[in-house]
């Protein structure tokens, strides 16, 4: 592999829509990016990683990750280790063909895959990326990043029940669906959460929780806007919490958390971190993560900011990128 643009494709996602629709984008990506590209396919879970670690050791300069936000979150992987960049230089497209289309959002790209494909190497802003340790469901420690959002609480469960269904009726309905059922199942637990460790601004909160997001991004679970003013390269994390809601409260506002008009309801706060701990209150209670639409594990966890780290390619007036047009 020597190419110095490579494409990751998850020809499953979308319910396996996007493999369908291969001959159509191909053409497209020709078009745009000429002949001198190779497509990878990935086979299995977690292989969009290794793809693309593989692609950047052997000098690829520009990745276009083909597939929906969890194949984009396994892209993103392979651009680090050990909490550094492998190729600093290099750059991340993504083309959306997936379910819930949360990051494409946030970047200004079309929902149309071909549409998005236009803009591949186009306006490359360094971004920042979030760094993930936790523990995996059988407890080994996990070290992942993520561009998009990661959360925990109920968001884990819908997570976890909607990457366990077919998807067929898209993102906003899989999630919907999800979201109803996570929210009567879920029993709300005791956690406890610090906002920069060891910083003179460091501040502990321990509540009965709903949900926790620690969004780099504005957008999850299909379409949710839950964090409505995160910009993806100003160098912090924007933390909405979700205390200890009343089941008529949850079900009555969950329209204001698509439109983002959810943070003036009480129980709902938003902070500001550069890097945010969790652990249940109370020994035992099993609370499950929620990163980039994937399920990686419970806590305790602990999420920190790495400001600038990745290159990526936006749509015009991307509203979660500041400068994204300069």
């Amino acid at each position: 592999m020597s190419r110095s643009t490579v494409v990751v494709v998850n020809p499953a996602s979308a319910n396996g829509r996007t493999g369908k629709r291969w001959p159509e984008l191909a053409v497209a990506l020709r078009a745009r990016l000429g002949e001198d590209f190779e497509a990878l396919f990935t086979e299995a879970a977690g292989q969009g990683t290794a793809l693309t670690r593989d692609a950047l050791k052997a000098g690829a300069k520009h990745i276009l990750s083909v597939g929906g936000d969890g194949t984009h979150n396994e892209v993103v992987n392979g651009f680090f280790a050990d909490g550094k960049s492998l190729a600093p230089d290099a750059m991340l497209s993504v083309v959306p063909t997936g379910t819930g289309g949360d990051l494409r959002r946030s970047i200004g790209l079309p929902l149309e895959a071909t549409e998005a494909i236009e803009h591949a190497g186009q306006r490359p802003v360094p971004v920042d990326i979030g760094r993930l340790t936790c523990l995996s469901p059988d407890g080994a420690e996990v070290d992942k990043y993520f561009i998009n959002i990661s959360s925990f609480g109920v968001s884990g469960l819908v997570v976890d029940a909607v990457n366990h269904t077919t998807k067929a009726l898209g993102g906003k309905a899989s999630f919907l669906i999800g979201t109803v059922r996570g929210t009567l199942r879920y029993k709300k637990k005791r956690v406890r959460i610090t906002l920069d460790p060891g910083a003179a601004n460091e501040q502990t909160l321990v509540l009965r929780l709903y949900n926790g997001v620690i969004a780099n991004a504005r957008f999850f679970g299909g379409g949710m806007k839950v964090a409505p003013g995160a910009m993806m390269n100003d160098g912090r994390f924007d933390v909405v919490v979700m205390g200890d809601l009343s089941l008529l409260t949850l079900m009555a506002k969950t329209g204001s958390v698509y439109r983002g008009e959810h943070l003036s309801v009480d129980g709902i706060d938003l902070y500001h971190a550069r890097e945010v701990r969790a652990e249940p209150a109370e020994p035992g209670e099993e609370v499950l993560i929620d990163m980039d639409g994937e399920q990686p594990g419970r806590l305790p966890a602990r999420w920190r900011l790495m400001p600038g780290a990745l290159r990526l390619c936006v749509g015009p007036g991307a509203e979660a990128v500041e400068a994204a047009d300069g």
